[in-house]
């Protein structure tokens, strides 16, 4: 599994959208790009932390930042998950885990006593060299945006 550091050069990709559009890191050179992995659609944390992102949006926008979210689920499933949300940002489809992999956030979890592999609800902060600016290990769904915001801010002011 890979371990991702700040300053490395962020792990490429290159996935569908819940509109079926292709998105790669190089089309986010120049911009800042906050990459958040969530664990599944439609799901209580999950909505929490995009409604919070899709509520941040314009302040984000303004500050140059893009927002990517990426789970194992389809693009039919981020469809219906964007559109019930009125989500303003693309939601990647990668349903063989490729791009989770790459950027480590593929991890045993257990529930009910059974252990499984599963997404850990983590984000990356990529600067517009497509370099590592922040890492987000452990994400609180409803304090999510508003960290990356002051976050962000004070990379943009340095």
């Amino acid at each position: 599994m890979a371990k991702i550091q700040i300053g490395e050069l962020a792990p490429d990709f290159k996935l569908s959208d819940q509109s079926g559009e292709v998105h790669q890191l190089a089309d986010y050179v120049g911009k800042w790009l906050l990459v958040y992995f969530y664990p599944k659609d439609n799901t209580p944390g999950c909505t929490t932390e995009a409604c919070q992102l899709r509520d941040a949006w314009s302040v984000l926008v303004e500050r140059g930042a893009v927002v990517l979210g990426v789970s194992a689920d389809s693009v039919a499933s981020h469809l219906n998950f964007a559109n019930k949300f009125k989500l303003p940002f693309p939601l990647l489809a990668d349903e063989d885990k490729t791009m989770i992999k790459d950027y480590g956030v593929l991890v045993e979890k257990s529930m009910f006593g059974k252990k499984f592999l599963g997404i850990k609800r983590s984000s990356f902060l990529i600067n517009p060299e497509g370099k590592i600016a922040k890492i987000y290990p452990s994400v609180k769904p409803s304090e999510h945006a508003q960290e990356v915001l002051r976050d962000l801010e004070q990379l943009i002011a340095s």
